[in-house]
């Protein structure tokens, strides 16, 4: 444990650091914000993906689900923005516990199957059926809690939390548990391994945090509509990130965060034209050359890797 204490704070309090006082220098509120929940995604999805091998291509459906979940709390029951985060989370769990049966598959059917259902939970959300509860496809607006400057601080405190997770589950036993699982579930399960608790828990973890957040981004934003919430671009940048990082650490999805979507606000932006190219050919070079992300160079060189 003091290991993992050790990993959290070389890793995450200079970035937490920075992130806080970056707004002081630096004018670009909402793109600071980008990566603060682009971090927390990656760290997500890092959770199920790093350390049980599952990869959800649907992994936006929590995050809407978050999403819906503070904006469902705020509009109908005139609740707190503190107490909205809180639906937030329990709307992604309630949604994780109704798909865990999805656990059952593996590999590209797990992907697509989860997909799928991110997909059903966005035509439920944006019916026009349900304007008066959702406001289906016209938008929400939470003009009541718009407060930029609590939701960034509030998004960095889901962050650090994230981090911690994440520095945990590599050092307790529950994710060396995981990683037997992701090698060889078969081997895990004869060692005494509760391969199916393992995954769930590991699920719902990566899904409570894509809940937290959604209802950070839409408090934040305070003015969305379902194809922002429901955006499959949150799943894959997340994926991306964390694969081009280094998945099962905390530095890598880091790493592929700050570096991806960084090259994604200079070259996406000033030349819209050369960024698939450019990112087709990272992405490629990362696949043929270091297939366990940037982070893996270190461990190469006899690093331990936070």
């Amino acid at each position: 444990m003091r290991r993992g204490v050790g990993e959290y704070a070389a890793v995450a309090l200079p970035l937490l650091a920075a992130l806080a006082l970056a707004p002081l220098v630096y004018s670009n509120e909402l793109l600071l914000f980008n990566f603060i929940m682009f971090l927390i995604l990656a760290q997500g999805l890092n959770a199920i993906y790093g350390f049980t091998g599952y990869l959800p291509f649907g992994y936006v459906g929590f995050f809407g689900a978050g999403a819906y979940g503070f904006a469902l709390a705020v509009m109908h029951l005139d609740a707190s923005p503190l107490l909205a985060m809180a639906c937030a989370g329990v709307a992604a769990l309630a949604l994780g516990v109704v798909l865990t049966p999805l656990l059952r598959l593996s590999g590209a059917y797990f992907a697509i199957a989860n997909l799928a259902a991110a997909q059903a939970v966005y035509q439920v959300i944006s019916n026009p059926a349900l304007q008066d509860i959702t406001k289906g496809p016209y938008g929400v607006t939470l003009s009541s809690v718009f407060a930029p400057a609590l939701s960034y601080g509030v998004a960095l405190g889901i962050l650090a939390a994230t981090l911690a997770l994440v520095a945990w589950l590599r050092n307790a036993r529950l994710g060396l548990a995981l990683q037997a699982i992701r090698e060889d579930p078969v081997s895990a399960a004869m060692a005494g391994v509760a391969v199916v608790r393992g995954r769930t828990i590991a699920w719902l973890l990566s899904a409570l945090i894509a809940g937290l957040a959604g209802g950070v981004f839409a408090w934040h934003i305070s003015v969305f509509y379902p194809e922002t919430a429901f955006d499959l671009s949150f799943s894959i940048f997340a994926i991306v990130f964390t694969l081009f990082g280094g998945a099962a650490t905390q530095l890598g999805p880091i790493l592929g965060v700050l570096l991806l979507y960084g090259l994604y606000n200079v070259i996406g932006i000033t030349v819209p034209q050369y960024f698939q190219l450019i990112y087709g050919v990272l992405i490629v070079l990362l696949v043929l050359f270091l297939p366990d992300g940037l982070a893996s160079l270190a461990t190469r060189r006899g690093f331990r890797v936070p």
